[in-house]
């Protein structure tokens, strides 16, 4: 089956919500029916799943033979001293031990096959649905909690639908088939039994509950110490800079004592829980056997039947003492299942509409802004953009400028469609793109970011991340456009040069030539830039400033900057401030007007600087 239909048709049904906050406390769950959701994914393998319900079945009637057995020994052989009839039963007792291992082995191999494939299936459809989300969801999510979700909560769900689904099966109908035997072989002795069954039931579902409710507080917690972990150990650099080591090390430590202290209160549930169950189960079979060694005393039953009522009323409080058990691990992979499924049932805010306008051929590289509101979802109360209008016309290079928390950095987010606006309305190629899929949105565009995502692969990998089909040469062709080419060949493997968790073995230059040779070999219309250049040195700077003059030309390019000297080849410059334009026109313009283009250039350039700058520019 497609990936893309698993991810558009999540085979999990709706019963979380939206991710919540790390901080806050989900509302608890009274049943293991989150579990319930694990089955459209065993439908894809029913053979897998025939196979293991026959094999428990086969096993579990195999060790329901073995009290008929005995009592036949005990009644027939011992009370006849047949030995030629004791022979026999026994040799039939080995057949049965064999077919008992060999349907265990099945068993096994089945089950643990079975949750392998579906945990390798679940792990891929919820880091697919994870990709799909918007800019919005990670806002207020951490990806290291997401990350524990993935690993920790998934290696939940293996362990029940294998070893605890097949034992929990196996044992219910060791229970189900040893009661029937119990009421075959003694309807008076059975009626004591199934008499106690409810008072052993109700409180076991009682217990679980309380049980998934702090198995999934535990793991909440555990995801959060992982979070944190993740968090620290990439920015290790900047922590042992700072001598954060001890504050590191106690803000985790804090964080898995507190997972420590929930997966304790949760165990200690499991424990009376186990504790309360078996103390009630074999209570009822010593009551039990105690009458019928009465009833055997007074004639009224034999040796051999008491012999194989006991055997069965073992069996069926074995398996009720064992499925006490397997409910609080269940109970517990249902806590998992809960939080995978808020994965999976989020639905992103930026997605394509039911029917996508497609977008005009050939491609323009047009830009216009009409009105633009917004606010950031974490930040709802503060405007990025307060009615931003401009447009962009092909080919047209705009440079925009202004101070931190100018709304810059908004404008290319709302161009790449990560948020929709609040009020207006942004065109490309003009159509709104709103009504088209995001996926041919952003073909259309090629990013240079100032903080460069460098994935840990070979530097061919990460050139050619947006064209991964793209030839050897054609990556060689970008790098060297990117002025990239030179320093590749001197690393051990070249382009074949594994370069490390987010491109550590490389300088920040470096990790800026790729991500422009990344924009160059993706030869989108449209071309943005943010500071581009600014984690190079002067000498790199003029090269790979060489190597862009060539990537925009005959494209649309925004350059955001903060360095006005990357700004000055600019057709039009744009001043934004608290999210509006307030100036507009080239540097020269601009610096004549005074406002704050003008302050802005004096801050960067001293007075006979500028003075020779503006004099060039005229």
């Amino acid at each position: 089956m497609p990936l893309g239909r698993l991810i558009a048709r999540p085979p999990w049904r709706a019963i979380g919500g939206h991710v919540p906050k790390q901080e806050t406390q989900p509302p608890a769950r009274k049943s293991i029916r989150p579990l319930a959701t694990v089955l459209p994914y065993l439908k894809r393998y029913r053979r897998l799943v025939v196979g293991a319900v026959i094999s428990l079945t086969v096993a579990a009637v195999t060790t329901l033979t073995l009290p008929m057995a005995v009592r036949r020994m005990i009644d027939h052989g011992f009370s006849n001293s047949d030995f030629g009839f004791i022979n026999t039963y026994f040799s039939m007792l080995m057949v049965l031990a064999v077919v008992l291992a060999l349907a265990s082995a099945a068993r096994y191999y089945f089950v643990i096959s079975l949750g392998e494939r579906i945990v390798a299936d679940l792990r891929r459809d919820v880091f697919a649905r994870v990709m799909q989300l918007s800019a919005s969801f990670f806002d207020v999510n951490q990806s290291g909690e997401i990350v524990s979700r993935l690993t920790a909560d998934t290696t939940q769900i293996k362990s029940a639908v294998g070893a605890t689904a097949s034992v929990a099966l196996r044992n219910l109908i060791l229970c189900l088939g040893a009661i029937g035997m119990m009421v075959y072989t003694s309807p008076k002795l059975s009626s004591l039994v199934l008499a106690a069954i409810p008072l052993i039931v109700f409180p076991l579902v009682a217990f679980g509950r309380s049980v998934r409710r702090r198995s999934r507080e535990a793991q909440d917690r555990l995801a959060a110490a992982s979070a944190y972990a993740g968090e620290a150990i990439a920015a290790s650099r900047t922590v042992q800079a700072f001598n954060g080591e001890g504050n590191a090390e106690g803000r985790f430590g804090t964080a898995v004592e507190e997972a420590y202290r929930a997966a304790r209160a949760a165990t200690k549930a499991r424990s009376v829980l186990t504790a309360f169950a078996i103390t009630m189960v074999f209570g009822s079979v010593v009551a039990v056997l105690w009458f019928g060694a009465r009833d055997v005393l007074a004639g009224a039953l034999s040796a051999g039947t008491l012999g194989q009522f006991l055997l069965y009323s073992v069996f069926a409080a074995g398996s009720l003492g064992a499925l006490s058990e397997v409910w609080g691990e269940l109970s517990q992979a249902a806590g998992a299942a809960e939080r995978l499924n808020e994965l999976l049932t989020e639905v992103p805010e930026i997605r394509a509409p039911e029917h996508p306008v497609a977008m005009p051929q050939p491609a323009k590289g047009e830009i216009e802004f009409t009105d633009v509101h917004f606010a950031y979802p974490a930040r709802p109360d503060y405007k990025s953009l307060r009615g931003l209008s401009f447009a962009v016309e092909r080919g047209e290079t705009v440079a925009i400028v202004g101070p931190s928390g100018a709304g810059k950095s908004t404008v290319f987010a709302m161009l790449l469609r990560h948020y929709d606006p609040a009020k207006g309305v942004v065109r490309v190629d003009g159509t709104d793109v709103r009504t088209v899929d995001p996926k041919d949105l952003r073909e259309r565009i090629a990013i240079v970011p100032q903080d460069v995502t460098i994935f840990a692969a070979s530097v061919h990998d990460n050139i050619a991340f947006g064209a991964p089909d793209s030839s050897r040469e054609a990556v060689r062709a970008a790098a060297a456009a990117a002025q990239a080419d030179e320093f590749i060949a001197r690393l051990d493997r070249g382009y074949d040069t594994l370069v490390g968790e987010r491109g550590v073995t490389l300088s920040g230059g470096q990790r800026q030539r790729i991500a422009i040779a990344r924009a160059i070999l993706k030869d989108a219309p449209i071309l943005l830039l943010d500071e581009a250049t600014s984690a190079l040195d002067a000498e790199s700077e003029t090269l790979v400033q060489t190597a862009l003059d060539g990537l925009m030309r005959e494209r649309t390019t925004l350059v955001i900057a903060h360095r006005l000297a990357t700004v000055l080849k600019a057709d039009r410059i744009l001043v934004m401030e608290h999210g509006r334009i307030v100036e507009e026109g080239t540097h020269a313009s601009l610096v004549r007007q005074g406002g704050l283009y003008a302050k802005l250039a004096r801050l960067q350039f001293d007075h006979g600087a500028e003075a020779l700058f503006v004099a060039n520019m005229n």
